[in-house]
């Protein structure tokens, strides 16, 4: 004898748990609860109106994800991505690092460097370079927005407008280019644009789960030159749209067409 469907509540309790474990595909879900796409879409919607998890197309992220968890996801490209922006660095330079994952490793990377400046409103970044003498570490103080440890607030906007660094390096939870860099608020599409224009070269950090996506309803515009550093090894081809600004993160790096090293 087959077992009963669960109701509504039950069948959405279980899907926001699928949700968290990785399962986000429409056609996935439907199949697994044995329900059509249009009741997993609904359900969906609700668990979206709940704010336990963001639609994307053909499926859904969950918020609730912390900072950690998030960390530990596509960690590998992660981890490429940032050893090709710190190898950007030079010694000397005033640096502006986004708060984020990826950022957040960029800042482990330079970490025992010596003679840097840098300036952050991320709590990733803080922790791994408070205790190190060779980084002047600038925070910009403000109020602490706990799912991605960014500090956000008048207060950093006030004291971007001080600051004239070498290079900034922004996060994404999305980038699609010809709407910019996806963000969870408004007050933080506002931060990372401000951003955006403070340095004399800005760099976009997103890994190739990022690329044209968009899960959230917030847009920080790309209205200035920029660099992307991705793993994406096909990017010119499933992306055109970025290919004249990309710097391929890898065993050896491309910019722009050609090979770059270090």
């Amino acid at each position: 004898m087959s077992q009963p469907r669960p109701g509504t509540r039950d069948r959405r309790a279980m899907l926001l748990e699928a949700v968290r474990e990785g399962a986000g595909g429409i056609a996935e879900l439907a199949e697994e609860f044995g329900v059509s796409e249009s009741t997993i879409r609904r359900d969906l919607a609700s668990l979206a109106g709940a704010g336990h998890v963001v639609r994307t197309y053909g499926g859904a992220l969950d918020t609730e994800r912390s900072p950690r968890e998030k960390d530990r996801e596509n960690a590998a490209a992660k981890e490429a991505i940032a050893r090709a922006a710190a190898a950007l660095v030079k010694d000397g330079e005033v640096v502006l690092l986004d708060a984020g994952t990826t950022t957040g490793r960029l800042a482990r990377h330079l970490a025992h460097r010596e003679g840097l400046t840098v300036v952050t409103n991320g709590v990733a970044a803080i922790r791994e370079l408070a205790g190190f003498a060779g980084i002047d570490l600038i925070v910009l103080g403000g109020r602490v927005q706990h799912t991605d440890e960014a500090v956000l607030g008048e207060s950093v906007l006030a004291q971007l407008r001080h600051i004239s660094p070498d290079r900034v390096f922004l996060g994404a939870d999305g980038v699609v280019a010809d709407r910019g860099l996806c963000c969870p608020s408004l007050e933080q599409s506002v931060v990372k644009h401000a951003m955006l224009h403070a340095g004399a070269e800005a760099y976009v950090l997103a890994d190739h789960t990022k690329l044209d996506q968009a899960p959230f309803s917030y847009w920080t515009p790309l209205d200035r030159e920029y660099r992307l550093i991705t793993d994406e090894p096909r990017v010119d081809v499933t992306f055109p749209q970025f290919a004249q600004s990309v710097i391929l993160a890898g065993p050896s790096e491309t910019v722009g067409g050609a090979a770059h090293h270090g």
